[in-house]
């Protein structure tokens, strides 16, 4: 079996950058051309590549995380050379020669798409309510002293009708935050699309994906929080620093938000036809 990594064209550059490579299985990495097309793939062993196999292993973090950072670590050698449109991870082929029907058969989308994205980035964009300002409101909450403590009155609210006060509060904090997020989502989107020419609304990341934090951050905070947008932005090359300042600039001073930029990548989001809008995110639900 052979795991195909990026559709790219056949050039020497690319054919001396792919042998230095190695995949997803620490194989070796070579180019399967056709005309003007070629694919870089690797041999992967059947065993783990079959498509249960393969499913299975998706289903499990470590091995999941494993796999990206292999496909990531091709589709990244050979981004420097020029266009390169990255597959889904774990596309996997019966042979070298099903792979050349398939550059052969996509032909006519390849193309255009590797016209499109020469001299173009990705950058990515996430928006989270920030729990370190709901840590800190948690606790202001606590703190707060009910009606009667305040006056040290007969008047003093039962332990039953305080919590539920704190959950009223909690639940307007929650609600306060989130809308917060989403305003700060709606200008960043405003001020990127001054420079992008091309943008894709992923769907919100939930559990575990949601909690790894990187690249550049405004708002302070901790990894974690509500995961409001999740975009991918094609950037000219050229603007991607002053893409990722403005960005930031556009996200500061913002209380209970939090927004991290990653980038560049090699345009992921733009390789393959676009994902359905995702439905918005649910206001949350404080208990």
């Amino acid at each position: 079996m052979v795991y195909a990594y990026a559709v790219l064209r056949p050039t020497p550059e690319a054919a001396r950058a792919v042998a230095t490579l190695r995949g997803v299985a620490d194989e070796e990495v070579g180019l399967v051309e056709t005309g003007d097309l070629a694919a870089a793939v690797g041999p992967v062993p059947a065993e783990e590549f079959e498509e249960g196999a393969l499913r299975a292993g998706l289903e499990e973090l470590p091995r999941l995380e494993a796999l990206a950072r292999g496909h990531h670590g091709v589709v990244a050698g050979l981004a420097p050379l020029g266009a390169v449109l990255p597959l889904r991870l774990a596309t996997v082929y019966r042979d070298e020669d099903r792979v050349r029907r398939v550059l052969q058969e996509r032909r006519d989308q390849f193309l255009p798409l590797l016209e499109r994205l020469a001299g173009h980035v990705e950058w990515g964009v996430k928006v989270y309510t920030d729990p370190t300002d709901s840590l800190a409101g948690d606790a202001a909450v606590a703190a707060e002293p009910t009606g009667g403590e305040a006056t040290g009155g007969e008047g003093s609210l039962s332990p039953g009708r305080a919590y539920l006060a704190a959950r009223r509060r909690r639940r307007r904090g929650a609600e306060e935050a989130w809308q917060t997020a989403a305003r700060t989502a709606a200008r960043i989107a405003e001020e990127a699309g001054g420079l992008a020419v091309g943008r894709v609304a992923h769907r919100p990341q939930r559990g575990e994906l949601a909690q790894v934090a990187g690249g550049g951050t405004a708002g302070g905070g901790k990894p974690g929080g509500e995961n409001i947008a999740n975009d991918a932005y094609l950037v000219p090359a050229g603007r991607a620093e002053e893409f990722r300042a403005r960005v930031l600039a556009a996200a500061e001073g913002q209380p209970g938000v939090r927004v991290e930029v990653t980038g560049p990548w090699a345009p992921y989001s733009f390789a393959l036809p676009p994902e359905p809008e995702p439905e918005p995110v649910a206001r949350p639900e404080p208990v």
